[in-house]
């Protein structure tokens, strides 16, 4: 996902510091027509499986992790690494390639052991989704790039078809659905503009738990905090518990709400001030055990400890 996209390019010429990329610097339409098919005959056939660097979608993790039978938290140690996708330390995560090489772990000679689940950046592949929103716009925008690297061969294919036939030939639309929650929230978070520093720990920890560790999340939201603070129908906590469809959808809007405060979800009665006063005693407590140890705090922070031999003469004799 690239956004922000047409800023970035538009009007490139020769000397352009991207002309050596592999995305051809022009927004494109659903009906523009692509050259491009790729076949088990091909003499590129896995190549692009072979050097990897694959950012994932929560659906992505979602489909994966269900596939091989696995937690989220399995999943996610096994074959991702996290990555900071801005500044800020917004979260993502990342294929972890095989150990010691480039090659996606799921490569096989035959070609992908995970196709019908596979990410939706190689379900795109050639074309890149681009999803854009301008500070003055409330609803996301779709464009497409095409990606044009030199070992594909699969473009001289004598094979033409509109983009938009390739996604539903490649079957995107479920993915796209599925993770459009989720890339609203990072164009919400890259277009809000500079801020003082950078969120709390707990916000990034909150954004990751809630898009990657479907199933921790899952934990989180049927906890007996949790449910003191927000009203859930019992009809639709049922739906969150058996549906990780429903559940990373309840995610999104969880993260609105607590991030943004597009107040997506409903709060009790009375839970915003146990919340306060929760942190108001939290607070104290922390005051409270600074004032009993003031003096061996202090004594620390000037202290400095034992000096080494040669240590601008600390720790000598002279």
């Amino acid at each position: 996902m690239l956004d922000q996209y047409d800023q970035k390019f538009k009007g490139l010429g020769k000397d352009s510091p991207f002309q050596d990329s592999p995305v051809l610097p022009n927004m494109l339409e659903g009906d523009k027509t692509i050259q491009f098919r790729c076949h088990r005959d091909i003499k590129c056939w896995n190549a692009c499986c072979s050097n990897i660097d694959i950012t994932l979608t929560p659906y992505d993790v979602l489909r994966l992790k269900n596939r091989l039978g696995i937690s989220s938290g399995e999943f996610l140690k096994q074959y991702t690494f996290p990555f900071e996708m801005d500044k800020d330390g917004m979260p993502g995560v990342k294929f972890n390639p095989v150990e010691g090489g480039s090659a996606c772990q799921f490569m096989v000679p035959e070609g992908c052991s995970v196709y019908e689940d596979r990410p939706n950046a190689c379900r795109y592949y050639p074309v890149a989704l681009l999803s854009l929103r301008n500070s003055d716009e409330f609803v996301d925008r779709t464009a497409y790039a095409l990606v044009q690297e030199k070992h594909c061969l699969g473009h001289q294919e004598n094979r033409f078809l509109t983009i938009d036939d390739y996604r539903a030939e490649q079957g995107v639309a479920d993915y796209d659905e599925k993770s459009r929650g989720w890339r609203q929230l990072v164009l919400k978070r890259k277009s809000a503009g500079p801020g003082i520093g950078r969120p709390p720990a707990v916000s990034n920890q909150l954004f990751f738990m809630a898009c990657y560790d479907l199933d921790r999340f899952r934990a989180f939201v049927i906890s007996e905090s949790f449910n003191n603070t927000y009203e859930i129908p019992v009809e639709q906590m049922a739906e969150l518990v058996a549906d990780d469809d429903k559940l990373l959808e309840f995610a999104f809007a969880f993260l609105r709400h607590v991030l943004f405060n597009e107040k997506s979800l409903v709060e009790k009665d009375g839970a915003y001030e146990a919340r306060m006063e929760r942190l108001k005693t939290k607070t104290e407590a922390i005051r409270q055990e600074y004032l009993a140890n003031r003096d061996k705090i202090e004594d620390e922070k000037y202290c400095a400890p034992p000096g080494q031999p040669g240590d601008c003469g600390c720790g000598t004799n002279d």
